[in-house]
């Protein structure tokens, strides 16, 4: 948690910014320092409920050349941030079970492990294609806008309903499939280590 959500946060802070829009860089959030990006009961529920929220980066779209569009890559910086370190994580991974075998300790083996694991499930997660997710962002490029902003105006209900949902295991089962399908995209992808 304190290495994978600080990269996702400061990656659309980080997007935000080479677009044109420095809001979240003059907030601080342009750090992969975990307090600047930590929300308290984000995080409690993350440990205790497996189901949590960093505090949010704010976003100008009206600092955007084109705002839909804008909107849509400082949105998939996140997640993309999250692949990315599960990427590098499985390579380190692998390279430690050629190099060590059974000898490597295995705080050190599960700690790539729980990255891999981690940075997927974020990435997956947060690509959910209702407000406030990531992927509600990426999905305005499809949808008409005044559809996309009658669904924001229920974004606080909207996810009080699916933190519910995934408490209650409603979203294990298509989460776990999209997670595996990306974790055997990312074991292909790491292949050449071997």
């Amino acid at each position: 948690m304190l290495i994978a959500i600080p990269f996702h946060e400061a990656a659309h802070a980080l997007v935000s910014w080479k677009l044109g829009d420095p809001t979240a860089k003059n907030a601080g959030r342009l750090s992969l320092d975990p307090r600047r990006h930590f929300d308290l009961m984000g995080g409690i529920c993350m440990i205790f409920a497996g189901v949590g929220w960093a505090r949010p980066v704010s976003i100008r779209p009206d600092r955007f050349k084109n705002p839909k569009t804008g909107m849509a890559i400082s949105a998939s910086a996140g997640p993309i941030s999250n692949l990315l370190l599960a990427y590098l994580s499985m390579i380190v991974y692998k390279l430690l079970a050629i190099w060590f075998g059974y000898g490597i300790p295995e705080l050190i083996y599960r700690l790539f492990y729980y990255m891999i694991s981690m940075n997927v499930s974020l990435a997956v997660f947060n690509l959910l294609p209702v407000p406030p997710f990531d992927g509600s962002r990426i999905a305005l490029l499809f949808l008409p806008q005044k559809y996309y902003f009658q669904a924001m105006r229920y974004e606080r209900q909207i996810m009080i309903v699916v933190l519910i949902a995934a408490v209650f295991g409603i979203l294990n089962y298509p989460l776990s499939v999209i997670g595996n399908a990306v974790w055997q995209i990312l074991d292909l992808a790491t292949a050449f280590v071997a």
